[in-house]
């Protein structure tokens, strides 16, 4: 049984860093040629009492105020994090309380970063077929500032919060909504992108609090953000393309046959690369990471509904949506919005 989107909404922090403001502190850095590669101009930052679960609140009444009595229809809610505001509960039973929804709401989390839109697809997907809910909530965002040192270059610059809720159903017609998914891990590679400290299997401790400089002058603790920026690259060129390609052909596609490919909006580097390897014009390739960074797993329901707002993107129009990142994992749908 296919999903549809039936409507997105997002929130982001009100506190807006722009580079202009990265560049004042810290005058070693070479914003202009860093804003080049990454794209992002200006990214915005939650305050420090602000989490993923604040944000995801927020979003979510904006859907309930769009549209009337959605709240009481309400029978699953599905939240992607890695910020989560504790260890336990997940923070689905919490929004579940603020929300003031009914017992019988399915309520939970799951841990992925850039691919956890596109994964979730597929586990409402499950949901759905099982006859197990009707109208989900579908969260996905962080609050990934609290994890990076303020010195990290290679992070800080790309990095944003940000937390967007897409409300999805089953398909009214056959063949709409989500086509198909096609979901990927390459686990081998697990620590090029990874926080070391701070779990069961390095806790923190005063030696994990100490900072650390890199060969490229980028500051960090383990318990910080650790990117391998190179190892990423080579990655998502690697995984992606072909993953696209496999999942265009099973369905009988071209990039052709795609009115809007969304992919991650990890920098514009990898962005224009995807789209140079894909032979995907430029007016067929959303980005909007300029303004918003990297916001991890809301960065495509963040673009989706940035692209609808803007008339980039129409009922009925056929999308590729693409993520990827920690795990090392990834995954593809293609659906008609």
């Amino acid at each position: 049984m296919c999903i549809e989107f039936q409507d997105i909404a997002y929130s982001l922090p009100a506190r807006k860093v722009s580079n202009a403001e990265l560049a004042a502190e810290n005058s070693s850095w070479d914003l202009a040629h860093i804003q080049g590669r990454s794209g992002v101009e200006s990214r915005h930052i939650a305050a420090p009492d602000e989490t993923a679960l604040n944000l995801a609140e927020q979003a979510c009444e904006q859907l309930f105020d769009r549209h009337s009595g959605l709240r009481r229809k309400i029978d699953a809610i599905i939240f992607c994090t890695q910020s989560p505001d504790y260890i336990m509960p997940p923070n689905a039973c919490i929004l579940h309380k603020s929300l003031g929804l009914a017992e019988e709401v399915i309520a939970f989390d799951f841990n992925l970063a850039c691919s956890g839109f596109v994964y979730g697809l597929a586990i409402i997907q499950g949901l759905v077929a099982a006859r197990l809910a009707q109208n989900i909530l579908f969260v996905s965002g962080d609050t990934y500032s609290r994890y990076i040192h303020a010195n990290d270059r290679s992070a800080r610059v790309l990095f944003g919060d940000g937390v967007a809720v897409t409300w999805i159903t089953p398909a009214v017609q056959p063949h709409a909504g989500v086509i198909d998914v096609l979901c990927g891990t390459a686990g081998e590679h697990y620590d090029r992108f990874i926080i070391p400290a701070g779990g069961l299997r390095m806790p923190k401790s005063p030696q994990t609090a100490l900072s650390q400089t890199d060969d490229n002058g980028n500051v960090r603790t383990p318990e910080s953000i650790f990117m391998d920026g190179m190892g990423i690259m080579e990655f998502v060129l690697d995984k992606v393309p072909p993953q696209v390609q496999t999942l265009l052909a099973r369905n009988h596609m071209t990039a052709e046959n795609i009115d809007l490919f969304v992919f991650h909006q990890a920098s514009k580097l990898v962005l224009d690369s995807l789209a140079r390897i894909l032979h995907v014009p430029a007016e067929k390739m959303y980005q909007n990471i300029a303004q918003r960074g990297n916001t991890v797993s809301a960065t495509i329901p963040i673009a989706l509904k940035d692209a609808w707002d803007a008339g980039r993107l129409q009922r009925g129009q056929r999308i590729l949506l693409s993520g990827f990142g920690a795990g090392l994992s990834y995954a593809t749908a293609i659906a008609e919005f």
